[in-house]
């Protein structure tokens, strides 16, 4: 570097003389004139710091050090020319040097640095969308990294596409394809952190044409706050490809029926149960009571909770049980020994297939168990109940679907009877990244090879994010007069074809199929299975109407008097007990008459012991002797 300044200084003086060659017409000046501005250079740059500069790092301060250090420059050496006569004209040449040894030695420096960072080997192109400021800054720190190169950056907004930015050509995204194969690059970068969730899926859905990974900086607020840097790069996931901007939740409504109160969640450990238990927290209550059957969920959701409230700053006393919801005694005990006063029922089974394959393990949960809740709580005195529901309930062809709707049914009964209770149920579709979802298992597949497994090409379903729902179970609860069914907008439904071809694109990987034999990733449409449906609704009818918060309606549906929900548990406990499946499938289909299965029994044991004994037989087949003593 002090070479390079010697040799700058000698190339102004060289200009310097050049240009005013008429008025120092008798001088010729010798190599000490050439030399020592150079040398008078070195130690004045040394003191203010240039030398301690790494050239791959500088930045935009090195113009205002280099500004002062070359002017402080000129001063001298110019002073000392003039001196001993051999210029005749010092402001003029202190002028011209100053402004020409500014180019050369900042200049120098920023093009050695631009240089570097161009010729740095093994790092992987890369192309970068947007070009804002979160684009520059992206830009100029894989610059100073190891791992990325930036190439080019594409934006939409007509009037920077052609220009320059960051010293890269701004192109239009429907060129993407011809710029992925030029630059023959595998990744796109999104920096475009402060656009809302729409935008992104817009961007999205343009970029899941071409087959590349897509990586996104984090949020702005996260990069304002500190919390994340802004060249920390993380995989674009399908919350990002179906997001919708949410609605801020209403924080009265929040804490209404919840801060300062005692609050029990059943099913506390499961996908919805851990996430309302979550955001109940933040409200402040004094007591949580986590109901649940499975000890190792229990354990994680308790561990993570104390940890949360640790964090937070939050004083609850937080209770874990074990415990069955079809267990009224104990369920009856935890209630009125923390004195609960508000329950969110979130115990069910959810998995089509497996009820399905189930039946009466999945009707004694979900139907048994939310009666023995309802009864529990009538008796403990709880102020607010709310049943967590699915849209499966909305015309079911599935024993799942059969079973949620006969829990609502059960609510709305009980409302009529004790009104002391303000019962309430909430219906949702499929939430991102629940156990059982197909997102988790399209990634699994896809990082697998594949094939990635379709049950059909026309399957549609509605998604939503797994904190949204809480949130909205929770103010939906809050809003409650006794008996409401509440309905959740869930968007737009979502092809799953178009979302597994969305998500193998988006991890920069291609389909295997007959027009692509050379894809990566193969799609087998595995056909329906037991009892699902192309598609699911949210209502029974069109008797529907908003409420305060714009993502929650209030539903109008036919419901059963209370007497004939008590005879229809009967019959179904009567069924369960002497392990009739076709029993408890009959009283399921007279109990809501919405469900129309379209084929028979899919239960595995009833399926076994009917290729063992017949059809005939097969329910008097009891499920083990009856002398065992």
């Amino acid at each position: 570097m002090m070479t390079a300044d010697v040799v700058a200084y000698a190339t102004t003086v060289a200009i310097v003389f050049w240009a005013i060659a008429d008025s120092n017409a008798d001088y010729a000046p010798g190599w000490l004139a050439f030399v020592l501005p150079g040398l008078v250079a070195v130690p004045i740059f040394w003191l203010f710091g240039l030398y301690a500069s790494i050239i791959r790092y500088v930045s935009i301060e090195l113009f205002r050090t280099g500004l002062l250090a070359t002017l402080v420059t000129a001063v001298v050496w110019v002073s000392l020319f003039s001196a001993v006569g051999l210029i005749n004209h010092p402001y003029r040449v202190g002028l011209i040097s100053w402004a020409l040894s500014l180019i050369f030695v900042v200049g120098g420096r920023f093009f050695a640095r631009f240089t570097l960072l161009r010729t740095k080997l093994e790092r992987e192109n890369v192309i970068v969308y947007g070009a804002g400021d979160a684009g520059a800054l992206l830009i100029a720190n894989l610059l100073a990294g190891d791992d990325y190169l930036p190439v080019t950056v594409v934006d939409d907004n007509p009037a920077l596409q052609g220009k320059r930015f960051q010293g890269l050509r701004v192109h239009s995204p429907d060129r993407l394809e011809d710029l992925v194969a030029r630059y023959r690059t595998k990744s796109v970068l999104l920096a475009i952190p402060s656009a809302t969730k729409r935008e992104r899926r817009a961007v999205l859905e343009k970029i899941a044409e071409v087959p590349v990974r897509v990586q996104s900086i984090p949020q702005i607020r996260d990069i304002v706050s500190g919390k994340a840097r802004v060249d920390e790069l993380r995989s674009v996931g399908v919350k990002d490809l179906l997001g919708r901007d949410e609605v801020p939740p209403n924080q009265e409504l929040m804490a209404r029926k919840i801060a300062g109160q005692q609050v029990m969640v059943t099913g506390a450990g499961g996908s919805i149960g851990s996430e309302l238990c979550r955001q109940i927290l933040k409200q402040g209550p004094s007591r949580l009571v986590l109901l649940e059957n499975a000890e190792s969920a229990l354990y994680e959701i308790d561990r993570r909770l104390r940890a949360l409230a640790k964090k937070y700053g939050v004083d609850c006393e937080i209770t874990a049980l074990l415990g069955s919801v079809n267990d009224r005694a104990s369920v009856y005990d935890a209630m009125t020994a923390f004195d609960v006063q508000t329950v969110f029922h979130a115990a069910a089974y959810k998995h089509v297939p497996i009820v399905e394959h189930n039946l009466l393990q999945g009707v004694s949960n979900n139907v048994l168990g939310t009666w023995h809740t309802v009864h529990a709580a009538i008796k403990a005195d709880v102020k607010s109940f709310v049943l967590i529901s699915t849209d499966k309930a909305v015309n079911p062809t599935s024993v799942m679907g059969a079973s949620k709707r006969l829990a609502e049914l059960i609510l709305q009964a009980s409302q009529e009877r004790h009104a002391n209770t303000c019962f309430s149920m909430v219906r949702f579709g499929n939430v991102l990244e629940s156990s059982g979802s197909v997102v988790p298992l399209f990634k699994e597949q896809i990082r697998n090879g594949g094939p990635v497994t379709v049950t059909h090409r026309d399957i549609i379903r509605y998604f939503m994010t797994i904190p949204e729902a809480a949130q909205l179970v929770i103010q939906a609860g809050a809003m409650a007069r006794g008996g409401d069914l509440f309905v959740l907008d869930m968007g737009d439904p979502v092809k799953i074809d178009d979302l597994a071809h969305r998500m193998i694109s988006l991890m920069g990987l291609t389909v295997r199929d007959k027009s692509n034999p050379g894809g990566d990733i193969k799609i087998e449409y595995t056909g329906l299975r037991p009892a699902e449906k192309l598609y699911e609704e949210l209502l029974i009818g069109s008797n529907v109407s908003g409420t305060e918060h714009a993502r929650i309606l209030r539903a109008d549906e036919a419901y059963l008097e209370y007497a004939s929900v008590a005879e229809i548990i009967g019959e179904l406990e009567s069924a369960i007990a002497g392990r009739d499946h076709v029993k408890a499938r009959e009283v399921l289909i007279g109990a809501v008459t919405e469900y129309n299965p379209e084929d028979g029994i899919n239960d595995l044991i009833w399926h076994q012991r009917k290729g063992k004994v017949g059809e005939e037989r097969v329910r008097k087949v009891l499920p083990f002797p009856t002398d065992v003593g």
